[in-house]
């Protein structure tokens, strides 16, 4: 098994967070692990995005050319990366923020209202943490249980321990 990931949005969403989340699961499921940050000299407000390999063998590079699970937080980063899923992938999609729809049929798409879910919660800077709950429920590459115990260990003894664990869960639950 080998779920070549991309995480695109722009700074300031906690795409490259997310990516790590996910890399701190899989280490926690006993996976090769990789994590490859790359994001525009603005940072905040400019293009994000990261490459996330989690494998049951050794992996031989972290760069990815066709990631069969994409998670997009906005327009730009949708076009950017749509065409280069592999056939047959899932795409995950923040439709707070990417109006249009998915233009193939070759792929699963889940339209999640990342940004929706994280001010009912109380927390709009927590959409990360909701996409991270959908790609563990349909990305099924980690459990739930090892998931929530690697994000609440990022976030163990922190203010708003409780509001991450509840965004997870919104994610999850969908």
């Amino acid at each position: 098994m080998e779920s070549k990931i991309i995480c695109a949005g722009f700074g300031g969403q906690g795409i490259l967070s997310l990516g790590k989340f996910m890399v701190y699961a899989g280490m926690e499921q006993n996976l090769e692990v990789t994590w490859l940050p790359s994001y525009g000299p603005e940072m905040r407000g400019g293009t994000a995005n990261c490459s996330v390999v989690l494998s049951d063998k050794p992996v031989a590079s972290p760069l990815i050319t066709k990631p069969n699970i994409l998670i997009v937080m906005n327009t730009p980063s949708l076009d950017k990366f749509e065409s280069k899923v592999e056939k047959g992938g899932l795409i995950l999609v923040n439709s707070d923020l990417i109006e249009r729809k998915i233009n193939r049929d070759d792929v699963t798409v889940k339209y999640i209202n990342a940004n929706t879910i994280a001010l009912e919660l109380g927390s709009a800077r927590s959409a990360n943490i909701v996409m991270f709950g959908a790609y563990v429920k349909y990305g099924g590459v980690v459990s739930k249980d090892t998931a929530l115990d690697a994000l609440m260990h990022q976030f163990e003894g922190k203010k708003g321990a409780d509001s991450i664990k509840k965004a997870f869960e919104a994610g999850y639950n969908l």
